[in-house]
């Protein structure tokens, strides 16, 4: 058999290899350099935060995950148009390749497009920041990253939501602004509505000194309700922005407290339960 077919076999074996290694190595190269540049980001955007005329916290984290999404795709393109030279397609060869796939794949590309677009909307106007509380198309939980595509969401069981900037209709920011605070507290008919009452404002009184995070009240709003068991009364105060879960928690926990010590008593739902037998056994019927 003729050498000059092995030889041509070896030399193309080598060429192959030789692009898998360039592959590889590339491949590495972009990985490293969206690494480093990830890191000098968060490191850029970490100094305006400690500056004295830098950027808020929550508009500082967003930018930093979106300048992050803006050099991981742009690296991702650059790795493709580089990966498809070493394979020994030409500059131009790649243009017009990258020029008929996208006029192909235009029409699927909207959405894609519409995404980025609607990113761009959600950032330059304010509408949410990294680190807000918000429901985005009945989904709620904390801003975790804001991208160019996809906004992510992660609520209070750990599930994260992923969801296209395109598809976000209408947007609730539970985070800008002062929070209200509500507890309802139910008493026995048989107790002191206004001796209740008293009690109640005395631990509000106590809860306005101690709490920074409580801005305004708390107050007793009054009786709203009558049930079977008892009268509400209910407690409302504003707070910070997410801050009015822990102080509902903590005035729910001081209120039964103060109340037990003064003796007045929490209605609780009781059952009675009849026993039919033992009654038949005594000679009654029911």
């Amino acid at each position: 058999m003729d050498n000059s077919f092995f030889n041509f076999n070896d030399k193309l074996l080598i060429n192959y290899a030789t692009s898998l290694l360039k592959t590889v190595v590339i491949f590495i190269l972009i990985k490293i350099t969206i690494s480093l540049g990830n890191k000098l980001i968060s490191r850029f955007f970490n100094k305006q935060k400690q500056s004295k005329f830098g950027i808020n916290d929550k508009k500082a984290d967003t930018l930093s995950e979106l300048s992050k999404s803006i050099l991981r795709y742009v690296m991702y393109f650059i790795g493709v148009v580089w990966i498809l030279e070493t394979l020994g397609l030409s500059i131009k060869t790649v243009i017009a390749v990258t020029s008929v796939a996208g006029v192909a794949v235009g029409f699927g590309a909207q959405n894609f497009v519409k995404d980025v677009i609607s990113g761009f909307f959600i950032l330059f106007e304010d509408q949410f920041a990294v680190g807000d509380y918000v429901e985005i198309n009945g989904l709620s939980g904390f801003v975790e990253t804001l991208g160019i595509r996809v906004t992510k969401l992660r609520d209070f069981s750990g599930d994260l939501h992923i969801i296209p900037n395109g598809s976000i209709a209408i947007v609730t920011n539970k985070s800008r602004g002062n929070m209200r605070a509500l507890v309802d507290i139910t008493i026995s008919y048989e107790e002191d509505i206004d001796r209740a009452i008293d009690i109640i404002k005395m631990v509000n009184d106590e809860m306005k000194k101690e709490f920074k995070e409580i801005v305004e009240g708390p107050s007793v709003l009054g009786v709203t309700n009558f049930s079977d068991f008892g009268a509400t009364i209910r407690v409302i105060a504003k707070t910070q922005p997410m801050k009015q879960w822990g102080i509902e928690m903590e005035l729910r926990k001081r209120i039964k407290n103060a109340l037990d010590k003064n003796n007045i008593a929490i209605p609780i739902p009781k059952r009675i339960i009849m026993d039919y037998k033992k009654g038949e056994k005594d000679g009654n019927k029911f």
